[in-house]
Protein backbone atom coordinates (compact mmCIF):
# COMPACT_ATOMS: atom_id res chain seq x y z
CA UNK A 1 0.00 0.00 0.00
CA UNK A 2 2.07 3.04 1.16
CA UNK A 3 5.28 1.46 0.54
CA UNK A 4 8.82 2.92 -0.73
CA UNK A 5 8.42 2.10 -4.33
CA UNK A 6 5.25 4.24 -4.47
CA UNK A 7 6.06 7.85 -4.43
CA UNK A 8 9.20 10.00 -4.74
CA UNK A 9 9.18 13.10 -1.93
CA UNK A 10 7.38 13.30 1.27
CA UNK A 11 6.13 16.83 1.89
CA UNK A 12 4.48 17.88 5.47
CA UNK A 13 1.93 20.05 6.47
CA UNK A 14 3.93 22.34 8.92
CA UNK A 15 1.77 22.92 12.10
CA UNK A 16 -1.90 22.20 12.52
CA UNK A 17 -4.30 21.02 9.55
CA UNK A 18 -8.27 20.61 10.25
CA UNK A 19 -8.27 16.83 9.57
CA UNK A 20 -12.10 16.81 9.12
CA UNK A 21 -10.92 17.46 5.91
CA UNK A 22 -11.11 14.59 3.28
CA UNK A 23 -9.12 13.66 0.35
CA UNK A 24 -10.55 17.18 -1.76
CA UNK A 25 -10.01 19.87 0.95
CA UNK A 26 -6.31 18.52 1.11
CA UNK A 27 -5.43 18.21 -2.30
CA UNK A 28 -6.78 21.58 -2.22
CA UNK A 29 -4.60 22.66 0.43
CA UNK A 30 -1.20 21.14 -1.63
CA UNK A 31 -2.49 22.51 -4.53
CA UNK A 32 -2.59 26.23 -3.69
CA UNK A 33 -0.79 26.56 0.00
CA UNK A 34 1.67 24.42 -1.49
CA UNK A 35 1.86 25.31 -4.45
CA UNK A 36 2.58 21.48 -5.54
CA UNK A 37 0.90 19.08 -7.82
CA UNK A 38 -1.42 16.67 -5.48
CA UNK A 39 -1.16 14.22 -8.68
CA UNK A 40 2.29 13.93 -8.26
CA UNK A 41 4.32 10.88 -6.74
CA UNK A 42 4.49 12.44 -3.35
CA UNK A 43 3.07 11.95 -0.28
CA UNK A 44 1.83 14.65 1.53
CA UNK A 45 1.15 14.40 5.46
CA UNK A 46 -0.94 16.25 7.81
CA UNK A 47 -1.31 16.62 11.47
CA UNK A 48 -4.35 17.99 13.80
CA UNK A 49 -3.54 20.51 16.83
CA UNK A 50 -3.58 17.88 19.48
CA UNK A 51 -0.98 15.95 17.58
CA UNK A 52 -2.58 12.86 18.36
CA UNK A 53 -3.48 12.19 14.39
CA UNK A 54 -2.12 12.45 11.27
CA UNK A 55 -3.61 11.77 7.85
CA UNK A 56 -1.56 11.06 4.52
CA UNK A 57 -2.49 11.96 0.92
CA UNK A 58 -1.34 9.77 -2.49
CA UNK A 59 -2.14 9.55 -5.99
CA UNK A 60 -1.54 6.16 -7.44
CA UNK A 61 -2.48 6.32 -11.06
CA UNK A 62 -6.47 5.69 -10.25
CA UNK A 63 -7.03 7.69 -7.26
CA UNK A 64 -6.09 8.84 -4.40
CA UNK A 65 -5.48 7.14 -1.02
CA UNK A 66 -5.86 8.78 1.84
CA UNK A 67 -4.10 6.67 5.24
CA UNK A 68 -4.90 8.10 8.73
CA UNK A 69 -3.41 7.28 12.03
CA UNK A 70 -4.75 8.25 15.39
CA UNK A 71 -1.99 8.06 18.83
CA UNK A 72 -3.98 6.39 21.50
CA UNK A 73 -1.78 7.56 24.23
CA UNK A 74 0.90 9.82 23.12
CA UNK A 75 1.38 12.48 20.54
CA UNK A 76 3.72 13.04 17.24
CA UNK A 77 6.52 15.31 17.85
CA UNK A 78 5.59 17.35 14.56
CA UNK A 79 7.25 20.47 13.68
CA UNK A 80 6.18 23.81 13.96
CA UNK A 81 7.41 26.98 12.30
CA UNK A 82 6.35 29.72 9.64
CA UNK A 83 6.24 27.68 6.32
CA UNK A 84 3.62 25.82 5.18
CA UNK A 85 4.97 22.64 3.85
CA UNK A 86 8.45 20.99 4.27
CA UNK A 87 10.18 18.55 2.08
CA UNK A 88 11.22 15.64 3.89
CA UNK A 89 12.85 12.07 3.40
CA UNK A 90 10.91 8.55 3.61
CA UNK A 91 13.51 7.85 6.72
CA UNK A 92 12.52 11.32 8.37
CA UNK A 93 8.48 10.74 7.95
CA UNK A 94 8.93 7.16 9.94
CA UNK A 95 10.61 8.74 12.84
CA UNK A 96 7.71 11.17 12.90
CA UNK A 97 5.08 8.23 12.68
CA UNK A 98 7.13 6.14 15.66
CA UNK A 99 7.05 9.41 17.81
CA UNK A 100 10.91 10.43 17.40
CA UNK A 101 11.85 14.29 16.14
CA UNK A 102 13.18 15.49 12.81
CA UNK A 103 15.78 17.96 15.30
CA UNK A 104 17.39 14.34 16.48
CA UNK A 105 20.92 14.43 15.67
CA UNK A 106 21.69 10.76 14.79
CA UNK A 107 19.38 7.50 15.89
CA UNK A 108 22.51 6.03 18.09
CA UNK A 109 24.76 7.53 20.33
CA UNK A 110 28.37 7.25 18.49
CA UNK A 111 31.12 5.57 20.03
CA UNK A 112 34.45 6.82 20.99
CA UNK A 113 36.01 3.78 21.73
CA UNK A 114 37.97 1.88 19.17
CA UNK A 115 39.10 -1.09 20.63
CA UNK A 116 38.06 -5.06 19.20
CA UNK A 117 37.49 -7.12 22.57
Amino acid sequence: MMGEDGYTQVHLAVGATDLRKGIEGLALIVAENFKLDPFSRGLFVFCNSSKDKVKILKWDDTGFWLYYKRLEKSRFRWPEGKSVAMAVSGRELRWLLDGLALSQKCAHRKIAERAII
